[in-house]
């Protein structure tokens, strides 16, 4: 499974790996905000991906709401402030993407994607509430993106598409 994510600054980094450590969880991959999932993303749409995301401005995220996905793998989340700059970079990930992988996961594309970082996954419903009390309210986090890059779930390779992402004006 290839997962195409962004990593965020020290910063950012250091305040969700914060909330973590608070959780008393442990993640294998670095904070970070998935934009598309697939079985397969290969050499030719990354190559596209890359000319694409050269010319993007990937904005700085919001991280603000926690909130939970209920289902079979119960996750506890700070969703991402949604607004038009992250939907026009999630939708052109897409295009690019569109008829060049395979198996995407229909929870990352446009229309059903809730931008969020994981804190904690697969909890039972009495373990989602004691983990959200232990760190409610949660301070909003202000994440720049530090790099985006397509993660191999199965080998853990990082293929990083753009360093220095997030070029907003400060």
């Amino acid at each position: 499974m290839h997962a195409l994510v962004a990593f965020f600054d020290d910063e950012a980094d250091a305040k969700v790996r914060g909330l973590w450590q608070q959780l008393g969880v442990k993640h294998e991959y670095p904070p970070h905000l998935t934009y598309a999932v697939a079985g397969t993303i290969g050499p030719k749409a990354r190559a596209e991906l890359r000319e694409d995301l050269s010319r993007l401005w990937v904005p700085d995220l919001w991280l603000h709401t926690l909130g939970v996905f209920s289902a079979t793998e119960n996750v506890l989340h700070l969703s991402a402030v949604v607004d038009a700059e992250l939907l026009a970079v999630h939708s052109a990930i897409h295009d690019v993407l569109a008829g060049k992988v395979r198996n995407p996961s229909a929870y990352y594309l446009p229309g059903n994607w809730v931008p969020h970082v994981t804190l904690a996954h697969d909890v039972t419903d009495g373990e989602m509430k004691q983990l959200f009390a232990a760190i409610f309210p949660v301070e909003p986090v202000r994440a720049k993106v530090r790099e985006v890059s397509v993660v191999d779930t199965q080998t853990g390779e990082v293929d990083v598409l753009l360093r220095k992402a997030s070029t907003a004006p400060r």
